[in-house]
């Protein structure tokens, strides 16, 4: 007797319809093809102690079972489901009428239970888009998929649910998740707040300059002056996502597993803060199955990498392909994966080794060249992609000792969006562009042209700092977004000035002061 039962295999952000044929005959032998890994190849076992631990005789039978499309790999432990009703409705268990019309995927227990997977986002859109009549999967993952209108979704517990679901013998209902109610309810709830910040007024405005314009920064200054603190409060004044970057977000994080139990749609952008040891894959991406990395997992959010010069030097020079092209292409002998990464990229890291050149309050052990060496294991062309570099000076006691609270993270957000505002009408005829960061060069000279004494300006400090041509093109983009902060059509040359000011670490002698 032959059954079809249907799954799907992600890869990259997409999945695949995969349809799994089950051919039971008379004998005693078992034939799995289609390209499996190890893991579906070792479903058999599962499925059969989970069959009879569910009050069934496992078949003896000759079982021939393939995953078509033969040429694509099949890997992961998702197919236990399916497998399973396949293989029951075959043996005559389970009517094989409504198979046709749901895909199924979830990992078996010895027990029967349903495992939670990844990827089931980019499951149930494959599923609606096949015109599928429904998607079952594991109870962990309903809400994951019940984003997905126009699907019904149904959450099992275990084996036995399932085939009382194609029996008919137990009505169940699809879940229902209301999106947009979920989503607006926790957009705006930080733990985090600015106003818990002392002092350190021009590194806030360089932060709001930096969130109204989606630019990049780096904060250098002395151990325990407020970097890290800052960096995490960062989110609570980006601009709120959108329902599609929304989906988008959550779809690359079901797909890399690290979406908690339960949750529904990521509703606030994403901070991602990868410890200095971390790989160039685990930062990329990649690995047998080109899961995504970190600069995919902070897409449309943060990426923050604190102690930026003790990152492997190999480690950061990934990172200039995907801050420049806002995207991360993984390719493999058999296949090629493209992930967005599209994030800002907020750095902070300690003037020389021991911390403390240029501190007031403490001496500083270091000697030039080693000041020298320290800032050189950050490129320079890195560098010149970072739109702004702020030095965070030492927060006085007066200032610390103040009760009196900073401003708040939701007034600084109303001007950021206000900014940010503008920009999405500046930029409503022009696909892919949303903020000031993503102009181009023929951008710049429509939008971002200086006046004749703002030029004057400019190439004079572009003469004294011996900038490059992508430096002068994010002093441009920073002066943008400084003249949108205040309401300004126009730049002027008190935006380039400022913008220049934020240009520290371009300054030849930065480590001889």
């Amino acid at each position: 007797m032959l059954v079809k039962t249907y799954c799907a295999e992600v890869m990259g952000l997409e999945a695949t319809t995969i349809t799994i044929e089950v051919n039971m005959t008379r004998g005693v032998q078992f034939h799995l093809s289609g390209l499996a890994d190890t893991a579906v190849k070792e479903s058999y076992d599962r499925i059969r102690a989970a069959i009879a631990n569910n009050g069934f005789k496992p078949p003896t039978a000759d079982l021939t079972i393939n995953l078509s499309p033969a040429d694509i790999r099949k890997e992961g432990s998702g197919y236990d489901l399916p497998l399973a009703i396949g293989i029951l409705a075959a043996h005559g268990k389970i009517s094989e009428s409504m198979l046709g019309e749901y895909m199924m995927i979830g990992e078996l227990g010895l027990d029967g239970k349903l495992k939670p997977v990844s990827g089931v986002l980019s499951v149930a859109i494959r599923a609606r888009k096949e015109k599928f009549k429904g998607l079952i999967v594991p109870q962990e993952n309903v809400r994951e998929a019940a984003v997905v209108n126009q699907l019904d979704v149904y959450g099992m517990d275990g084996l036995a649910d399932v085939i009382s679901f194609f029996n008919g013998s137990t009505l169940y209902e699809p879940t229902f998740v209301d999106t947009r109610k979920e989503f607006y309810e926790h957009q705006c709830s930080f733990d985090l707040d600015f106003a818990d910040v002392k002092g350190q007024e021009g590194v806030k405005r360089a932060l709001e300059i930096a969130a109204a314009g989606g630019h990049n920064i780096i904060m250098i200054g002395s151990p325990g002056s407020g970097k890290s603190m800052m960096a995490k409060r960062l989110p609570g004044i980006l601009p709120p996502l959108t329902l599609a970057e929304s989906l988008e977000t959550t779809q690359i994080h079901s797909v890399a597993g690290k979406l908690s139990s339960g949750t529904s749609l990521i509703s606030q952008r994403p901070f991602r803060s990868p410890h200095h040891t971390v790989s160039q894959v685990a930062m990329t991406g990649g690995g047998n199955r080109a899961l995504p990395g970190e600069v995919s997992l902070a897409h449309n959010g943060v990426l923050f990498c604190d102690e930026l010069p003790e990152f492997n030097k190999s480690t950061l020079e990934v990172l200039r392909q995907p801050l420049e092209d806002r995207k991360i292409t993984i390719s493999r002998a058999r296949y090629t994966v493209e992930y967005p990464c599209s994030f800002m990229f907020v750095a902070s890291m300690n003037p020389c080794p021991c911390g403390y050149y240029g501190d007031p309050t403490h001496h500083c052990v270091c000697t030039p060249g080693q000041i020298g060496r320290y800032l050189s294991k950050i490129s320079g062309p890195l560098l010149d992609r970072i739109d702004l570099h702020v030095e965070v000076p030492v927060v006085p006691f007066a200032q610390l000792s103040q009760m009196k609270p900073g401003e708040s993270s939701a007034k600084i957000r109303e001007r950021v969006i206000k900014a940010r505002q503008m920009q999405e009408k500046r930029f409503a005829n022009d696909k892919g562009i949303y903020c000031n960061a993503q102009m181009t060069e023929r951008m710049l000279h429509q939008y971002a042209e200086p006046d004749v004494a703002s030029l004057d300006m400019l190439r004079l400090a572009m003469e004294r700092l011996s900038l490059s041509a992508r430096a002068y093109s994010r002093i441009l983009k920073v002066a943008r977004t400084i003249a949108d902060l205040e309401g300004s059509e126009n730049i002027q040359s008190q935006h380039i000035a400022e913008a220049i000011g934020y240009r520290s670490l371009d300054r030849g002698d930065w480590a001889e002061r």
